[in-house]
């Protein structure tokens, strides 16, 4: 049985910094590749970032690139995305997706509200 558990969701000041976890379960995070997605009220859901470790790649959306660095830990079977200099655009819902190949898995959002 295969689960994402996202957390580290909050309140924060604009120029605060917060760290997203997606705990894995089920599966090993270094034979997947995990982004991280938001969704802000009213818009859809864009891609933020991810990482493939089998790839030795990372990917960042414009919007976030110098701000936000995703990582993972093969220990704790986890995957991170670090947030600084955050800003009022960044509000919105986040949420963790582990995929190979037709396999993906979603999970739940942690809500990160960023006040100015």
């Amino acid at each position: 049985d295969v689960q994402l558990q996202a957390f580290g969701g909050g309140l924060v000041q604009a120029g605060g910094s917060l760290r997203l976890s997606c705990a894995v379960s089920g599966l090993t995070v270094d034979d997947y590749t995990f982004g991280w997605f938001r969704q802000a009220p009213g818009k859809e859901r864009e891609g933020v970032s991810c990482i493939s470790r089998s790839e030795n790649s990372t990917y960042y959306t414009d919007s976030v690139k110098g701000r936000f660095t995703i990582s993972s830990d093969n220990a704790e079977n986890t995957v991170y995305l670090q947030m600084n200099s955050l800003k009022s655009e960044d509000t919105a819902v986040y949420y963790c997706n582990g995929w190979y190949r037709r396999e993906s898995y979603w999970g739940q959002g942690t809500k990160v509200t960023v006040s100015s």
